[in-house]
């Protein structure tokens, strides 16, 4: 009986821990060429934690990884998927790679896993191809397949998905893919995704996972390993090793040593700084690298993210009152002070899902950022949320971006809602001159660097203080194209600098309320 009651122990036990599992019942290919058990490193034994955690938590397990190179993950990845699917009835799993070279060699992963698996745990096979594993008397499979094909995934149900280096996928199919892969996974206990990729510049799919994932809106645990928690990512350095600025802040900020740090400085002398962040980074932000020239200081915009605080409040706007919500589009970090004086700058979209953000920037006196609104709302109701923010703000002064659809925002703000403090460009210094004179600020091929320009300095010089991650974020992919162009990279939007722009340049001038007539609006703007 005893007997008994233990080996079931022993059955449940591989059934529920991973680790115990890879370790007694996974074989795998070291970088050496061995064929060793699966012994987590210390990466993987914290991804595990996490993906134990959201298992416990919620059934599943939805989870994206961005990683350095050669750290064990898409093993973990491929390790994990054949853990559930060769124990679970009525399955269906899919693994995808990047290209048909990649494919086989982590199908060739799971066969070998398979191989060498127990056979009181190895499940019985019909049959196997060079794209699919059966598990004839579980009923469950496991597919491979390459991104870029067509119809991965149409008419499938599956339960788990190991979706390989997606920052890589090709750019003309890789949003089809992944959405045919990812509606085929119902949102049920018992399924589970993983993407796992390295970085590859601030477009694709992969990227916007990512940052949706970081800012917790599409129920998926960003998962981030830095090259640092690789152990065998180190060289002997010299006795009279001397250390740059960069590796001595690098030392200190994450506890390195200089075995470390030579490491990494041989691997910058081989590939270059840039692409070493990219494949061996140290941060999130570190890895997505933009593709044209930054407009703004990458580190410094590095630094405040890591140092970023979370808001202080998020509100909505409820008929003219602002109250607490945790899905609230107004993220406040700073408290209001009724003896302050408020600037607020506004980037207008045109309210469609996809399309561009509307954005209002709150600054203080001294140029700290106090609030920031953020939705995706029609032009003309936009206006009221202004109006509210503005009220809110002590009468904050008010410059929206009057180009376009914006033009209704700016109309409707100072002449049908009657809001005083309307930001008003006098170009010539004429006030009887009512064509020198614009409502809101307009955006120009001029008037754009000028902006932006500004913008720059002030936090170069350290005039601004920013807090908000998403507009950290926009800066960070805010570039000079190769035509000369600043802009946010392709896939990227750039509706928080442009709004803390503008915010930034009407904090500069000096402001005079102005009243105007109906009349006014309709011939002056």
């Amino acid at each position: 009986m005893t007997d008994t009651n233990d080996l079931l122990e022993l059955r449940k036990r591989f059934y529920n821990d991973f680790e115990f599992y890879g370790r007694h019942a996974v074989k795998i290919r070291t970088k050496e060429g061995a064929i060793k058990p699966f012994i987590l490193n210390k990466v993987q034994k914290r991804l595990w934690i996490e993906i134990e955690k959201q298992m416990k938590e919620t059934g599943k397990v939805r989870i994206i990884l961005l990683k350095a190179r050669q750290q064990g993950l898409s093993t973990f990845a491929s390790g994990f998927n054949y853990f559930r699917l060769s124990q679970n009835a009525a399955s269906k799993g899919i693994v995808i790679a990047h290209v048909a070279e990649s494919t086989k060699a982590l199908f060739d992963m799971y066969r070998r896993i398979h191989q060498e698996c127990p056979e009181m745990l190895k499940p019985s096979t019909r049959y196997s191809s060079r794209r699919e594993l059966v598990f004839d008397k579980l009923d469950t499979a496991l597919t491979v397949a390459t991104a870029g094909g067509d119809g991965i995934a149409r008419g499938e149900t599956i339960t788990n998905a190991h979706l390989s280096e997606l920052a890589f996928w090709p750019n003309a199919t890789a949003n089809e893919n992944l959405n045919a892969v990812l509606q085929a996974i119902p949102n049920t206990a018992g399924t589970a995704i993983i993407i796992e990729s390295t970085a590859n510049g601030m477009t694709g799919p992969f990227y916007e996972m990512w940052q949706n994932a970081v800012n917790g809106s599409n129920g998926y645990f960003p998962f981030f390993s830095a090259w640092f928690e690789t152990d065998e990512y180190r060289e002997p350095a010299p006795e009279n090793m001397e250390l740059t600025q960069d590796e001595e802040e690098l030392k200190k900020k994450f506890d390195l040593d200089n075995d470390q740090l030579y490491w990494r400085r041989r691997k910058i002398a081989q590939n270059g700084r840039e692409l070493f962040m990219q494949e061996y980074p140290s941060t999130p932000e570190e890895a997505f690298l933009a593709s044209g020239r930054p407009v703004f200081v990458p580190e410094q915009l590095h630094e405040m993210l890591r140092v970023a605080p979370d808001p202080i409040q998020r509100l909505a706007l409820e008929g003219e009152e602002w109250q607490e919500h945790p899905r609230g589009e107004l993220l406040v970090y700073r408290k209001h002070d009724t003896r302050e004086t408020y600037y607020i700058g506004a980037d207008i979209g045109m309210g469609i899902k996809g399309g561009d953000y509307s954005v209002a920037q709150v600054l203080d006196s001294h140029r700290r950022q106090v609030a920031v609104w953020r939705g995706l709302v029609h032009p003309d109701y936009f206006a009221d949320v202004l109006y509210a923010l503005g009220n809110h703000f002590n009468h904050a002064i008010i410059a929206p971006e009057n180009n376009s659809h914006g033009l209704l925002t700016a109309i409707r703000l100072g002449r049908d809602l009657a809001y005083p403090y309307v930001w008003t460009d006098v170009s010539e210094g004429k006030l009887n001159d009512q064509e020198s004179i614009t409502i809101g600020f307009r955006t120009t091929v001029k008037t754009k660097p000028l902006i932006i320009d500004r913008l720059r300095a002030a936090l170069r010089e350290g005039d601004i203080e920013l807090y908000d991650k998403t507009t950290l974020r926009e800066m960070l992919s805010f570039v000079v194209t190769e035509s000369g162009r600043m802009e946010a990279e392709q896939g990227c939007h750039d509706d928080c600098v442009m709004s803390l722009a503008i915010c930034n340049h009407i904090h500069e001038g000096r402001f005079t309320p102005i009243t105007v007539t109906d009349d006014f609006y309709t011939e002056a703007i």
